[in-house]
């Protein structure tokens, strides 16, 4: 490699995180409409670099146990890759709820009476959603969550949904 292409290349790789972390601080929206309780938010829960307070609360209000009414902390890595899966799939609709931040005792109830619930399942840990959305087609959803790599992927066409989490990168 010659010096000036060397500088080029050192110079391309110093200006990556100025680009990575400009695009990062872009304004990030979600749109959402609970099956279960009829709630609806749309909601900027991250703006100029940093993730808003007030909205992180009204997210985990919203997809609180619907059960219970216990309210978790949803992590923001899932709220990221919820903005990444609408950006791929290019959905312009709220994602439908099924569930998402489940307490332990809901969890414990919804596995007694299912094998398909895990007995450490990530909801509990605001870690997971179980979603559709009006304008994506459920196997296409489920492909687009696949190809991003950023957690576990659930298909369950019966139910008509789809389970994303920020765990470990797998599929069923």
């Amino acid at each position: 490699m010659s010096l000036l292409n060397r500088r080029r290349f050192v110079a391309a790789l110093a200006a990556a995180p100025a680009f990575a972390q400009a695009r990062s601080g872009e304004a990030r929206v979600l749109q959402f409409s609970h099956l279960h309780t009829g709630e609806t938010l749309e909601v900027e829960y991250f703006a100029a670099g940093r993730y808003l307070p007030d909205a992180l609360g009204a997210v985990n209000h919203l997809l609180r146990d619907f059960r219970s009414g216990d309210v978790g902390t949803m992590d923001p890595a899932l709220l990221d890759l919820l903005h990444a899966l609408r950006a791929q799939t290019g959905s312009r609709k709220p994602y439908q709820i099924i569930s998402g931040y489940r307490s332990p005792a809901t969890n414990r109830m919804l596995h007694e009476r299912s094998s398909g619930v895990a007995t450490r399942s990530l909801h509990m840990s605001g870690q997971a959603i179980d979603i559709r959305v009006a304008d994506v087609p459920l196997a296409q959803l489920r492909n687009a969550a696949l190809a991003l790599q950023r957690g576990g992927v659930g298909f369950y066409p019966g139910s008509d949904f789809v389970h994303v989490d920020t765990g470990r990168v797998r599929a069923w």
